[in-house]
């Protein structure tokens, strides 16, 4: 599902315009994106869990190359499903 298509299904489900739709939508995604960059972990209930992680260096292979080489350490964003979600995925 595309950005387009979600905003089309918010808009339907929300009985309301595609323009606020949008506009809610980018504002939930602004928002969640600001928390993970202040190192905030987001919970909703049912849905799932975003945190940031920590990532250790590590060595790797260039594949080309065969060369090893040091991969860095860095952050990345992760998900977690909550248990509802999990559940009516699994049906």
């Amino acid at each position: 599902m595309t950005k387009v298509e979600l905003v089309n299904k918010i808009a339907a489900k929300a009985e309301c315009s595609k323009k606020d739709a949008e506009k809610a939508l980018s504002a939930v995604v602004d928002s969640i994106t600001e928390a993970l960059t202040d190192g905030e972990k987001i919970t909703l209930v049912g849905f799932g869990t975003f945190e940031v992680k920590e990532r250790k260096a590590k060595e790797g292979i260039n594949p080309s190359s065969k060369q090893k080489i040091m991969i860095p350490a860095r952050k990345v964003p992760t998900f977690k499903a909550g248990k509802a979600l999990k559940d009516v995925v699994a049906k």
